[in-house]
């Protein structure tokens, strides 16, 4: 059996150092959905303040960007806005929740795509070791 080199082994080292990173990029994605409904979960409370004020109207339109589409299910304002908040902020806990194992899902596949990938390339590269007579 022959020995691989030095040149081949690095070679075979970066083809899995290419998966570590995939999962250290992985990490990144991994928490955007819980964010995102941390960060929704702040506008909403941030829109009872509002209800609160001279114009909340206004301070609900003000934080439109903030509440994406939470903003449509919670104008015109109603005497009802505390319930309506409540009912939203449910129904953006569940699509979050979908969204994070779509996420999950979707990252999983990459890390084992690319585990195959740079296993089947560092067998690649060991096959084109020089062999020695």
């Amino acid at each position: 059996m022959p020995i691989p080199n030095a040149t081949s082994m690095g070679f075979l080292a970066m083809a899995f150092a290419v998966v570590g990173l995939t999962g250290l990029f992985a990490t990144y994605a991994a928490p955007l959905p819980l964010e995102r409904a941390l960060a929704r979960d702040a506008a909403l409370d941030a829109v009872l303040l509002a209800a609160r004020g001279p114009d909340p109207q206004a301070a609900i339109e003000a934080l439109r960007p903030r509440l994406a589409e939470s903003a449509d299910a919670l104008l015109p304002i109603g005497a009802d806005l505390a319930d309506r908040i409540a009912r939203e902020r449910a129904t953006m806990h569940g699509r979050l929740l979908v969204e994070a194992g779509a996420t999950a899902t979707i990252l999983r596949w990459l890390i084992c795509i690319v585990t195959v990938m740079g296993a089947a390339f560092g067998i690649a590269l060991l096959g084109f070791t020089p062999r020695r007579p």
